[in-house]
């Protein structure tokens, strides 16, 4: 409920936390859970103080509790351990903090991290965070890798040893960071997002030399998974060894199962490379020999065929053929001119023959009209008219007399 206050009528600081402290009394107990990152159990004490931090973030709550109710977990709970604490909020209203205090503490076990992991697992997975089709390839030879592990770890000497070996021009941009522990995961969820923003950095690898499941369990945070899904640069999970398998394996594009694993998948041997590139010179040598044996046999058999030997054989033996085919065309061209030359000289006897002219020079006349029509009756005729008469050698006028 809001109070109301002003410059001119302030509220005292005793009352503004004697009202905290009467709204948090209103709250309730409440379940929590939280790892525990402080312990003091003073001899002789009756109280136990310790400090509730969420893995996920940087968050920390103080918890107290009576003697016996820690005792209850003593053998099993220590700093590092998950615990559900049932407990009530309190206002100390002299020092205006804030506290829990307990009345009961459960330890975390195994097999219900393991429940809880299990149910994570199957939640991002139908959200399709670990989907085959968006895992990213990895770069076949990349010039700048981010490596994200624990400070003077074995993780680390593994990967930038094999991987210098394997490729001693590699080079690294080493983030050390805490790989387990309540500064775990907010820290490695920092160094992956520092190294995906680098333009310059191929690929990201997050390792760790192996570990209980308590110890693996901030490569299974929630946080630490959708940060690697957002990734834009490919990831490759190095947590443990073969066993072991945190949700990081699932979300990353490539899964190595040591450290050592991860730096012989992110970087090529140059000794394979170069008996590769051998290989393939070699291979390539041989194909061009035996190309070049092909086409030099191809040429000798083209050059011993007797067109190639002899390329003017087949023009000579064309040219008799167009001889010989002339002489036929000039033979049957001049049989065909005779025998026109004859057929023509005994058609124009024959027309000579019976031609008008023919009948004049044996000494007929043709007499015509003066409309140049023939005269063939006598009665076609009037006496006095005039007539020509035509004749072989010329032509000359009558009169019809009678």
């Amino acid at each position: 409920m809001a109070v109301n206050s002003t410059p001119e009528s302030p509220l005292p600081v005793g009352e503004v936390s004697r009202l905290i402290g009467g709204w948090i009394d209103r709250l309730g107990a409440v379940w929590i859970e939280g790892q525990i990152t402080q312990l003091s159990r003073r001899p002789g004490a009756g109280v136990v103080f310790l400090t509730l931090r969420d893995p996920s973030y940087d968050i920390s709550v103080s918890v107290t509790c009576y003697r016996q109710v820690f005792d209850a977990v003593a053998d099993v709970v220590g700093e590092g351990a998950r615990v559900v604490v049932h407990a009530k909020p309190e206002w100390y209203a002299p020092r205006g903090q804030l506290s829990l205090r307990a009345a009961e503490i459960k330890p975390v076990g195994v097999g219900e991290l393991l429940a809880r992991l299990e149910q994570l697992k199957k939640a991002l997975a139908r959200e399709g965070l670990f989907a085959p089709e968006r895992k990213k390839p990895l770069p076949f030879l990349p010039q700048l890798i981010g490596l994200v592990c624990g400070r003077a770890s074995a993780a680390e000497r593994d990967v930038l040893e094999n991987a210098r070996h394997r490729w001693p021009a590699v080079r690294f941009e080493v983030r050390n960071v805490p790989v387990q522990g309540v500064h775990a995961v907010p820290q490695v969820v920092q160094a992956v997002k520092e190294l995906d923003a680098r333009d310059d950095v191929d690929v990201i690898v997050v390792a760790r030399g192996g570990g209980s499941v308590e110890d693996l369990l901030a490569f299974s945070d929630e946080q630490l998974v959708r940060t690697v899904a957002a990734c834009r640069t490919p990831v490759v999970s190095a947590i443990g060894h073969e066993p072991d398998n945190p949700l990081l394996d699932h979300v990353a594009d490539l899964r190595a199962s040591t450290p050592t694993d991860a730096a012989k998948k992110v970087v090529p041997d140059v000794g394979e490379e170069y008996e590769r590139v051998r290989l393939l010179r070699d291979r390539a040598r041989r194909c061009v020999a035996a190309y070049v044996d092909r086409e030099e046999r191809g040429l000798a058999h083209a050059l011993a065929r007797p067109s190639i030997q002899d390329p003017h054989r087949m023009i000579d033996e064309r040219a008799e053929q167009v001889t010989a085919q002339l002489d036929r065309g000039r033979r049957s061209l001049r049989h065909h001119l005779d025998r026109a030359d004859s057929e023509l000289t005994h058609t124009h006897a024959r027309v000579v023959a019976l031609s008008p002219a023919a009948t004049l020079k044996r000494g007929y006349a043709v007499l015509q009209r003066a409309d140049g029509h023939a005269v063939r009756d006598p009665g076609e005729v009037e006496p006095g008219e005039t007539l020509r008469a035509r004749v072989a050698e010329g032509d000359f006028s009558v009169r019809v007399d009678a």
